[in-house]
Formats: C-alpha cells, sequence, structure tokens
C-alpha cells in the first residue's frame, strides 16, 4: 500500500507545477492585448498622416498643372508680342 501513495504524492506537487507554469503563460499573454491594441491605434494615426500627405500631395500637383498651363499660355502671349511688328512713335 505505501507503494501505491508514492507516486500519488509526487504527482500533485507536479500537477500544481504545471498549473502555475500554465496560469503564469496565460496572463502574460493579457500584456500582449494591451501592446497590440497600443500599436494598433499608432498604426491608425500613421494611416491617417499619410493619406493626408496623399491628399495634400495631390493637391500640390494640381496647383502645379494649373501654373504650368497658365504659364504655357503667357508664354504664347508674349512670343505673340515679340514677334508682332514694332510701333513707331508719334511724333
Amino acid at each position: 500500500m505505501f507503494l501505491t501513495k508514492q507516486p500519488l504524492a509526487m504527482a500533485r506537487p507536479l500537477a500544481l507545477g504545471v498549473a502555475i507554469v500554465a496560469t503564469l503563460g496565460l496572463a502574460s499573454c493579457a500584456t500582449y492585448d494591451d501592446e497590440f491594441a497600443t500599436i494598433n491605434s499608432r498604426l491608425d494615426q500613421l494611416d491617417t498622416k499619410v493619406q493626408g500627405a496623399a491628399q495634400s500631395a495631390e493637391s500640390a500637383n494640381q496647383s502645379a498643372q494649373q501654373a504650368n498651363q497658365r504659364l504655357d499660355s503667357i508664354e504664347s502671349r508674349v512670343q505673340q508680342l515679340e514677334a508682332a511688328p514694332g510701333r513707331k512713335p508719334r511724333g
């Protein structure tokens, strides 16, 4: 009878140790949730900034295209004026 009680007595501390390790392992997972939430929040902020920068770049590109069109029209007008015959002064 003594032989059957000894393995049970050794199994209890082992089971307790496994339970403690499992509990600590699961408890540490909770901190990862907070870290993932923080990372996701930062990613959302960066995404918003990138979208804003892309919109600003697109707006600047459109403004530059409009400015180029105006310069082209002014340049053609200047060329017309330069090609026109000179005016003689009165008098």
